[in-house]
């Protein structure tokens, strides 16, 4: 096993058992949850017990999505990192074009040029995430750097589909870069020379 390979699995099975504990955990909390709003359940149509799963798999559904966008972030940079040895992680810069927030975060600056926000998926439908996200764009661009965008997997609904359509043309209008799907994994491939779809298909078959 490689170096980048032993890295990337010690990752995985960190974030597996604390995935694990958190859903563990938060199942033994909710066996004291008060459960009076089944009724409203049972009135639409739901029955108790299948009131009781939905409210199960949400929970756990919030934690998974969120430990699958750290994850993937988390992996992303360690081979970045391997390859680029100037690789800087939660670069902030002002906002020198609107008043809010005052600074934008870059997830990894690559090279000293490639500033990345890096997404597992990306399924917001919310407009003013665009107006935001082009401010943070035009000033990533005003600071010398060069916007990329990664996202590894593209949203299901056709509102989030118009959301992505919207910021992959905000990017490329300014000189910048928009990966989602198999380009996503095939930039991380082609820039650092790690292949991370494969190591981590590689771990579930292990």
């Amino acid at each position: 096993m490689s170096e980048i390979e032993e890295k990337i699995n010690n990752l995985i099975i960190k974030y597996r058992e604390e995935l694990k504990d958190k859903i563990d955990t938060r199942m033994i909390e909710m066996q004291e949850d008060d459960t009076s709003h089944y009724f409203i359940y049972k009135v639409l149509g739901i029955k108790e017990n299948e009131g009781l799963l939905i409210d199960e798999y949400q929970n756990k559904g919030r934690f998974l999505y969120k430990y699958a966008g750290s994850f993937l972030e988390e992996a992303t940079i360690i081979c970045f990192e391997n390859t680029f040895k100037n690789a800087k992680r939660k670069v902030m810069i002002e906002n020198t074009i609107g008043y809010r927030p005052k600074r934008f975060e870059i997830d990894c600056l690559v090279d000293d040029k490639y500033a990345c926000e890096i997404k597992w998926r990306d399924a917001t439908t919310d407009g003013d995430h665009i107006t935001k996200e082009h401010t943070r764009v035009k000033n990533i661009k005003e600071k010398g750097y060069i916007p990329v965008r990664i996202m590894f997997y593209y949203p299901n609904r056709e509102q989030a589909i118009r959301i992505q359509e919207t910021l992959k043309t905000i990017y490329n209008g300014v000189g910048g870069e928009y990966y989602s799907g198999d380009e996503a994994w095939n930039y991380i491939k082609r820039m650092t020379g790690i292949d991370l779809y494969s190591i981590l298909e590689k771990s579930i078959e292990e």
